[in-house]
């Protein structure tokens, strides 16, 4: 009876799997090519789905067969594919049971709306036209987390959405110490700005030339014809509808160089991860990264510690110059490479440097800890995000757009993903760290255009169990101990040495 039960359980997986993934095309196709007159409509197909995904998968049935799986997760071994799949099953239908089926539509609604209001008031720098629905999205989140159990901190339950486990006791730690440091190593560079010039990166870069480079350097770095895409979105972002379907959307901005591009790489380490699961737990929920700061770090590594290296760009450099010869025929790739790497506080968290992107992050994660934790009203978050700006980057926001609006997340209910983004910069580094370690001619190889040791070394530690292991074990698993900013400090200093001298 188990083995059947089993069976019986991952056909209907499959099958919720399958809903799944038509969803997401839905909400890909918003954000990528639907008519944007075609808003309302699509929140109404979004909210429609979402809730028949969310009966499937809460169902009693599930529920009943789980149970009758209790014997074979007990008998198989910890990393097996029957007992990862009832443990990840049981913990996503736990969560799931807890939240209503009313709830979950109008959140998959509010979601759907909440992003189109966002692009047109992003466009119009109105925050007062954004603020209903930002104040709509932080109500039903306040609804979704009186649905669990009380927490040391209520935005606990959101950072929990995104990395299982995760806490505000786990996490401010590493970012109370990557704080002061950040500030410090900030004001050092910016004392230092002549130094550097990154002048080569604006002027006029044609969007159809962006296009074909965002195209080339996916495909050198291992993207394929039959598996992969690169489309234009508002805001960057990654899509993957299974193994053999990675969709990556980049921003292309014609005055600045590094926007489409590095946001092209950024999103390729995502897919990448996507790309080499196991094709085994395809149509599971196995089959997808463990967690956002592991997925993180893998964006990361291959925007900064790729593509922002020296071997990167000295391999890259002729298809670059290639592209846009007007512009860079004067210049050689070590002038490329200061280019890209030049530190100076910025609006956008989109095209800040390795140093600055850090104190952007715990901007964030401050300030949406202090609207879950009653500190903070979303109509005063435009004076809090300027003044905080101030406070850390040194810089005056010129405008909300530039500012409070720039980023999507919020649009979307994405409350407890921020932080995410730097832990998994830090773990960039720790991963980087181990795999010099096991591939000491890596670099030598990316020179010379072979990243195929990279992607395998990647795919073996990394991507290949897909969401079999909790986010703890996979980092535990890849980086030999636990998240560590100590690396990241160590490799941030020696950059800052490097390009600056200091």
């Amino acid at each position: 009876m188990s083995r059947e039960s089993f069976r019986a359980l991952e056909a209907e997986l499959k099958s919720i799997h399958d809903i799944e993934m038509a969803l997401e095309l839905l909400m890909w196709d918003q954000q990528c090519v639907m008519p944007v007159g075609a808003n309302d409509q699509r929140a109404s197909q979004i909210e429609t789905m979402s809730v028949f995904v969310h009966e499937r998968a809460t169902s009693e049935k599930i529920g009943e067969l789980l149970n009758q799986c209790a014997d074979i997760e007990a008998e198989s071994a910890h990393d097996s594919y029957e007992a990862s799949l009832i443990r990840v099953t049981r913990r996503h239908y736990e969560l799931a049971r807890r939240v209503p089926v009313e709830l979950e539509g109008r959140l998959a609604q509010a979601s759907a709306e909440g992003f189109a209001l966002w692009r047109d008031a992003r466009a119009d720098n109105d925050f007062a036209a954004f603020l209903p629905a930002l104040e709509k999205q932080i109500e039903l989140r306040t609804e979704y987390i009186a649905c669990f159990d009380s927490t040391d901190s209520p935005y606990d339950v959101l950072l929990d959405r995104f990395e299982e486990g995760q806490t505000v006791a786990k996490v401010a730690p590493v970012l109370d110490r990557l704080k002061p440091r950040l500030i410090e190593l900030t004001k050092a560079v910016q004392a230092n700005q002549d130094k550097v010039s990154d002048a080569m990166l604006h002027g006029f870069f044609p969007k159809n030339g962006q296009e074909k480079l965002s195209d080339d350097i996916a495909a050198l770095l291992g993207a394929t014809e039959t598996n992969w895409r690169v489309v234009e979105t508002v805001h960057p972002f990654q899509q993957s509808f299974g193994t053999t379907d990675i969709r990556l959307a980049t921003r292309y901005d014609e005055a600045f160089f590094s926007t489409s591009f590095y946001g092209t790489i950024h999103e390729f380490g995502h897919g990448l991860y996507e790309a080499q699961i196991d094709p085994s737990l395809n149509r599971t929920p196995l089959a997808t990264g463990v967690s956002m700061t592991v997925h993180e770090s893998q964006s990361r590594l291959m925007e900064n510690l790729v593509g922002r290296g020296r071997p990167f760009i000295t391999y890259a450099w002729p298809k670059i110059r290639e592209t846009f010869p007007e512009q860079f025929d004067r210049y050689g790739s070590e002038d490329f490479y200061r280019a890209v790497n030049r530190m100076h506080p910025s609006f956008i968290r989109v095209e800040a440097d390795e140093l600055t992107y850090g104190l952007h992050i715990i901007l964030r994660f401050e300030i949406e800890r202090d609207l879950f934790e009653g500190r903070l009203a979303a109509k005063d978050l435009p004076e809090a995000w300027n003044g905080r700006m101030k406070e850390y980057l040194g810089v005056d926001v010129p405008s909300d757009a530039d500012g409070v609006l720039q980023d999507v997340h919020w649009s979307e209910g994405l409350f407890g993903y921020f932080p995410d983004y730097l832990l998994g910069s830090v773990l960039s580094v720790q991963i980087w760290e181990k795999m010099l370690g096991d591939l000491p001619d890596l670099e030598t190889q990316i020179e010379n255009g072979e990243f195929g040791a990279l992607r395998a070394w990647l795919g073996e530690r990394v991507h290949w169990s897909g969401s079999k292991f909790t986010p703890d074990e996979t980092i535990e698993r890849v980086a030999d101990g636990p998240l560590d900013p100590e690396p990241y400090l160590r490799y941030l200093e020696a950059k800052i040495d490097d390009l600056y001298g200091i």
